[in-house]
């Protein structure tokens, strides 16, 4: 059943409820066939595949300009479950499934190589949280979005106190409290106050609260979301993000890759465009303010990062600054702008996942997480170390890698809001970025290394070192094919502009 609303074809399809249902559906099967490793592993490999083949089958649709619409259920007057498959959306939901295949390769291969217990639970938890990521990649409205939203926070706390020892217990609690905190105390009033002046939870392309409300009531609203979204690691509500480090690797790589954080940003991104609208942020002035709150965290973080001598706690804090140039982009309210924080969902997904996938195999085959220990490594571990290179410079934005063409973007957007200060911003980071992680990198190929270790090549087990390869190459991918990103964020920016 075909019918034109602003002047977008809308198609109604289960696709989307699938698409989330095949993982759930996998949970069952993983957690039955615990006995069976190999099977249970299967169930997995076959989730994943067939959840990014669901999601592939719908990008066709949502390229040629139309939307996919399915309704679920109605909880209370209001407050519907449904979805709704648009440009954004395609672009978490490309990234998060296809990621989830090389992510499930390499957490079977990092498991078994640890020997980890409680492997079952662990997958059944990976399997939860990818359906909340495709949930609330296809929310059709503030509701679904925030129910996927918490099924993630409860899914991942088990993977991050997956250890069971009390760093985890602790690092989990931090976790729990500050994402269900934030939600409770924000989030929730947020959605609430909405409902009560726009009259709906709907997402719609131009903002459901223009003219709704006072502006200082729709300040009020805005920073209440802000604050609510603590996934998108923003300061002060970031401590969450180094506190989870205590998890194992695969985990650590969804956190910061795949689910938690990239929803995060993209629940920004949905409340900035469809919920609020560019035309009044921009008369309110809301954009400068979240422009400018984003471009504190983005330095801050960066210069905590070259405190670090932990590799992962490095990198965490990297994800903190990182995500917050996704935030500062649409803050821009500019076309160039909004384009940067779409296409750097994906590409420092890329990027980032492989910077974890390294600090994980490092592990595994070393047994070493400190940057100290590093000298000398990139002989021994050639292939990975390389990853580890494309992935560090893709963040600092090098060419021909991903990470340089979002933040030309980024920078290109800042000069049509006519926000110079933000140049600064980027310059400053950008040195920063470069400050915590060349060293790393020359460590790694030009250092000696301690007389007493092991000469030769010796790199983590394939099944790990594949997939540090395949995303690598991603980075580098999106560096000279970046066209299916640009169409999805055209669709996206004609949308809301």
């Amino acid at each position: 059943m075909d019918k034109e609303v602003m002047n977008l074809e809308i198609i109604e399809s289960a696709r989307p409820l699938y698409a989330v249902l095949v993982s759930l559906s996998a949970v069952v099967l993983i957690g039955v066939s615990g006995k069976y490793p190999n099977l249970r592993e299967s169930w997995t490999m076959l989730a994943a595949l067939l959840k990014f083949g669901l999601v592939v089958s719908i990008l066709p649709t949502i390229l040629a300009g139309k939307v996919i619409e399915y309704h679920v259920t109605r909880v209370l007057p209001g407050l519907d479950i449904a979805f709704r498959v648009d440009s954004l959306g395609m672009v978490l939901a490309l990234t998060a499934s296809f990621l989830w295949i090389i992510t499930s390769v390499y957490a079977i291969g990092y498991m078994r190589s640890m020997n980890e217990h409680a492997q079952t639970r662990f997958f059944m938890c990976f399997a939860i949280a990818l359906s909340a990521a495709m949930g609330a990649a296809f929310s059709a409205n503030v509701f679904t979005l925030f129910v996927f939203y918490e099924m993630i926070t409860v899914s991942t706390f088990a993977l991050v106190a997956h250890e069971e020892t009390s760093e985890a217990i602790k690092g989990a609690r931090k976790y729990l409290t500050y994402l269900l905190g934030t939600s409770i105390f924000f989030f929730l009033p947020a959605m609430v106050l909405t409902y009560y002046f726009a009259g709906t939870l709907d997402f719609a392309s131009q903002g459901i609260l223009a003219g709704k409300a006072s502006y200082g009531i729709i300040s009020m609203i805005f920073v209440l979301y802000i604050a609510g979204i603590a996934k998108a690691g923003m300061m002060p509500f970031h401590s969450w993000l180094p506190a989870a480090m205590v998890a194992p690797t695969p985990v650590s790589a969804l956190l910061h890759a795949v689910a938690v954080v990239k929803v995060g940003v993209f629940t920004v991104l949905r409340i900035v465009l469809f919920v609020f609208g560019v035309d009044l942020l921009q008369n309110v002035g809301l954009g400068t303010f979240l422009a400018y709150f984003a471009s504190f965290t983005i330095i801050t973080a960066s210069i905590l990062a070259l405190k670090q001598d932990n590799l992962k706690l490095r990198l965490a804090y990297s994800t903190v600054s990182q995500l917050s140039y996704i935030v500062l982009a649409v803050a821009l309210l500019s076309p160039s702008g909004i384009t940067s924080s779409i296409i750097h969902i994906t590409i420092h997904a890329f990027s980032k996942i492989t910077l974890f996938f390294v600090a994980g195999a490092i592990f595994v085959a070393t047994q070493k997480k400190y940057i100290s220990q590093l000298n000398g490594i990139g002989r021994r571990m050639p292939f990975t170390m390389t990853a580890f290179t494309v992935g560090a410079l893709s963040m600092i934005a090098v060419p021909p890698l991903g990470g340089f063409v979002s933040k030309w973007y980024l920078i290109l957007g800042a000069l049509e809001a006519n926000m110079l200060p933000i140049l600064a911003v980027l310059v400053t980071s950008t040195l920063l970025n470069a400050a915590y992680f060349l060293p790393i990198i020359y460590a790694a190929f030009f250092k000696n290394s301690p007389v007493d270790e092991e000469q030769g090549v010796h790199e983590a087990p394939l099944m790990l070192v594949v997939p540090i390869v395949i995303t690598a190459l991603g980075t580098l991918t999106f560096f000279f094919w970046p066209s299916l990103l640009f169409d999805l964020a055209k669709l996206v920016v004609s949308q809301v502009m």
